[in-house]
C-alpha cells in the first residue's frame, strides 16, 4: 500500500517536471509511457492482483493527465465496480454473522467481543482525534488562506448534527430492506446479530438447516467477491484517471499545505499508534501489511470503504482470524472505528476556523472535535460522507462554511488517504480482538502469502 502511494506520488511529480526544468514534453511523455509499459510487464510476470491494482493506479494517473477529455468519462467503469460490491455486502454480513453466532452457540463471546471492540475503537479513535488536532495547530495550514468570492455557492441550511436520540435510533433498523438499500452497515449488523441469536435458540432440527444455508450463502458470496475482484484493476484505473482528468494537478500546489498536513498526520498515526498496537498484541507486522495491501489499495483508489469490505474480510480470514470474529469486528468497525475519518474531521474543522480568521481556544477545539467523533458514528461508508458531517458541525458551532468549499477541491485526494487508513485500522482491530480472545492463529499468519 505504502509502495503504491509513493509510486503514484513520484509519478505525479515526474508529470510536472517539464514545468520546472523545461524538458521536452515529448521526451517526458515517452518516458512515462515506457514506465507504464514496464510496470505492466512486471505485473504480468508477478501474476498478483494487488500488483495489477497498483500498476493500474499509475496507468490511470498517466491516462488522466495525457487524455483528460476521455478520462472524464471513465467514472462509469468504477461505478460499476462499486455497485457490484454493494450487492455483496448485505448477504455476506448476514451469512457470516449468523454462522459465527448460531454455528458456535456462544452468546457470551459475542458480548465479550462487543465491549472489547468498543473499548478498543474509542481509545484508538481518540488518539486519532488528538493527532489531527496537534497536526493542524502545528502546521497552521488554514492561516493566511484567502477565501475566494464565490456567489454561486448555495447557502448551507439543510445540514444538522445528530442528536443523541437520533444517533441511538440510527443504530437500529426499522426496515431491513431499507437498511440494505441505504447501505446502512451498522443496521444490517444489528439485524444479523439478533437473527443469529434467534437461530442459536432454536431446536436442532430447525437450527441446522438455517446454519447450512448461511454457510452455503457465505461461501457463495466469497466466490462472488473473487469474481468481482478480477474487475478491480479496471475500476481502479478508471477512478484514478477520472480524478486526474477532472481535477488536473495544479490544484495540488494551491492546497498542498493542507494536503501534506493530513498525509503526515495519517502517517504519524500509522507509525505511532497502529504499529505499537500491532507490536503489543504480537501481530506479525510484515505479514499483516501483506494481508491489508489489497483492501487498502482498493479503498485508496476508489475513496470508498465499502468497496474494500468483502476483500478485507476475506484477507483477514486467510490471515488466521476466525470467521466469527472477522464477521463481527470489521462491519462494526465501519461505524465505530473510522480512525482516518476522525483524524481528518478534527484537522479539517480547525482548518475552517483558521481560514476564517477565528482563533478557537483549545477547550472549544476539543468540544468541536468530540462532537465530530460522535456525529460521525453510524455514517455509511460512502465517498466523502464525512464532508456532510463537517458541514453540519460547522453550522452547529457557528463556523463559516466557505472554507469547506476550498477543501472540496482536493477532498477526493484527502478521502483516498483517510479511507485507506480506516480499512487498515479495522483490519488491525480484527487481529487485536482475535488475539485478545486467544483465537489468533500465528502459524497461518506467518505463512500468509499475497495473491
Amino acid at each position: 500500500m505504502l509502495l503504491g502511494i509513493i509510486t503514484i506520488t513520484l509519478f505525479l511529480l515526474v508529470l510536472q517536471v517539464n514545468k520546472i526544468v523545461g524538458i521536452s514534453p515529448l521526451i517526458l511523455t515517452s518516458f512515462r509511457i515506457l514506465s507504464v509499459i514496464f510496470l505492466f510487464v512486471h505485473a504480468f510476470c508477478k501474476k498478483s492482483l494487488t500488483t495489477w491494482i497498483l500498476v493500474c493506479m499509475v496507468a490511470g494517473a498517466e491516462f488522466g493527465y495525457d487524455v483528460p477529455s476521455v478520462a472524464k468519462n471513465l467514472q462509469v467503469l468504477s461505478d460499476v465496480f462499486l455497485r457490484l460490491i454493494k450487492t455483496i455486502i448485505a448477504p455476506l454480513l448476514f451469512s457470516t454473522l449468523v454462522v459465527g453466532i448460531a454455528g458456535h452457540a456462544n452468546i457470551k463471546q459475542i458480548g465479550r467481543m462487543g465491549w472489547k471492540s468498543l473499548l478498543y475503537f474509542e481509545i484508538v479513535s481518540t488518539l486519532a482525534l488528538f493527532i489531527g488536532l496537534l497536526a493542524i495547530n502545528i502546521g497552521k495550514a488554514g492561516v493566511g488562506v484567502v477565501l475566494p468570492p464565490n456567489s454561486s455557492v448555495p447557502p448551507i441550511t439543510g445540514f444538522q448534527a445528530q442528536t443523541t436520540s437520533e444517533f441511538i435510533l440510527h443504530i437500529f433498523p426499522e426496515n431491513i430492506a431499507k437498511a440494505i438499500f441505504d447501505g446502512q452497515i451498522l443496521q444490517i449488523v444489528i439485524f444479523s446479530i439478533i437473527f443469529g441469536i434467534a437461530v442459536a435458540m432454536l431446536k436442532e432440527k430447525y437450527r441446522a438447516p438455517m446454519i447450512r444455508f448461511s454457510e452455503s450463502l457465505a461461501e457463495t458470496m466469497f466466490k462472488f467477491t473473487n469474481i468481482v475482484m478480477y474487475y478491480a484493476p479496471v475500476a481502479v484505473f478508471a477512478a484514478i484517471a477520472y480524478t486526474v482528468g477532472h481535477m488536473g494537478l495544479d490544484i495540488l500546489y494551491n492546497l498542498f499545505k493542507l494536503l501534506a498536513t493530513l498525509y503526515v498526520a495519517l502517517t504519524i498515526f500509522l507509525g505511532c499508534v497502529l504499529l505499537p498496537v500491532a507490536l503489543i498484541f504480537r501481530i506479525p507486522v510484515k505479514q499483516f501489511v501483506k494481508a491489508v495491501s489489497k483492501p487498502a489499495t482498493i479503498a485508496f483508489a476508489t475513496s470508498n470503504s465499502e468497496s474494500a469490505l468483502p476483500s478485507a474480510m476475506e484477507c483477514m480470514e486467510k490471515f488466521g482470524i476466525p470467521r466469527k470474529i472477522v464477521a463481527f469486528v470489521i462491519p462494526t468497525g465501519y461505524s465505530f472505528n473510522l480512525d482516518g475519518t476522525t483524524l481528518y474531521l478534527s484537522l479539517a474543522s480547525i482548518f475552517v476556523a483558521q481560514a476564517a480568521g477565528i482563533n478557537l481556544p483549545i477547550e472549544k477545539q476539543l468540544i468541536i472535535c468530540f462532537t465530530l467523533m460522535l456525529t460521525s458514528k453510524g455514517v455509511a461508508g460512502v465517498s466523502r460522507a464525512s464532508l456532510v458531517i463537517l458541514l453540519g458541525t460547522a453550522v452547529s458551532f457557528g463556523l463559516p462554511v466557505e472554507p469547506i468549499f476550498i477543501i472540496l477541491g482536493i477532498d477526493v485526494l484527502m478521502d483516498m488517504a483517510r479511507t485507506a487508513v480506516n480499512v487498515v485500522g479495522n483490519c488491525l482491530a480484527t487481529a487485536v480482538i482475535a488475539r485478545w480472545e486467544n483465537e489468533f492463529d500465528d502459524e497461518i499468519a506467518r505463512n500468509f502469502k499475497i495473491e
